[in-house]
């Protein structure tokens, strides 16, 4: 099963009903992969479950598919709140952005915001860019659905969008001694595994930062916000997509699908 090919399409998955593959799709199944008529192929689309799928040349530079059967249902995630986990995260470089991308959709993030925080060194995402880097994350990873990447926001914007209730889980690796780098050993938030012990059952939303962390004057406003959980990563100040991934991590293994 895992050598079959794996595509998100966004059209239905119905038995017997011919699915039209873009060019890109195409040219990978009948040029990269070589594969003839009647080839299998898997399919998802993040609504319908998984089919086993037969493969169709239509021409030169484009296939077609048509659903044999269903291989796995879609899960029926409504008022499962214990799965939903959002990341809201500073871009940085390239680089670093799309390992966090791909990263997140495989750790399971049912949302991804990037969001400007005020030492957010880069400003400009591009969100077809993004859907893409998931997309192929998600195609790789057995995933069923795709993460909703959601638009570029301010950092006030991106947490008064969030679902009422949702806790935030702010990755907070300052202290508060003005004068010590990174703020000394003062103030520093709670360990996350500890944090996360009191957060099970609920919707959630980790946050994290851009390169050089947070101002003094955002730790202060996360901390004063009712809903919004400090937590520590441990001794070392981790890069910005270190982070992200470390507390995602944690949070499926005490909060999510992992258990």
């Amino acid at each position: 099963m895992a050598t079959i090919p794996r595509l998100y399409v966004d059209a239905p998955l119905v038995e017997a009903g011919a699915v039209a593959l873009d060019d890109e799709q195409s040219n990978y199944l009948l040029r990269v992969l070589r594969l003839e008529d009647g080839a299998r192929v898997r399919l998802f689309n993040g609504r319908d479950g998984e089919w086993q799928c037969a493969v169709k040349k239509v021409s030169a530079k484009r296939a077609e598919v048509t659903p044999l059967g269903q291989i796995r249902t879609q899960p029926d995630t409504s008022g499962q709140i214990r799965t939903l986990l959002t990341l809201l995260f500073a871009p940085v470089k390239k680089d670093q952005t799309d390992l966090l991308l791909e990263k997140a959709t495989e750790l399971g993030a049912a949302k991804i915001r990037p969001v400007l925080t005020e030492r957010t060194q880069t400003r400009t995402v591009r969100a077809d860019r993004f859907r893409k880097i998931a997309l192929e994350a998600a195609e790789q990873t057995e995933r069923l659905d795709l993460p909703e990447i959601l638009d570029l926001a301010s950092l006030d914007a991106a947490l008064d969008a969030l679902e009422p209730g949702t806790a935030v889980i702010f990755c907070d690796e300052a202290g508060d001694e003005a004068e010590a780098p990174w703020g000394g050993q003062a103030g520093r938030a709670r360990p996350m595994l500890e944090v996360l012990a009191g957060l099970k059952g609920r919707p959630a939303a980790i946050l994290t930062g851009p390169e050089g962390g947070f101002t003094p004057a955002e730790r202060a406003f996360l901390r004063g916000r009712a809903e919004t959980y400090p937590v520590s990563l441990g001794p070392r100040i981790l890069r910005a997509e270190t982070a992200a991934i470390s507390a995602m991590t944690l949070w499926q293994a005490v909060c999510g699908d992992w258990e």
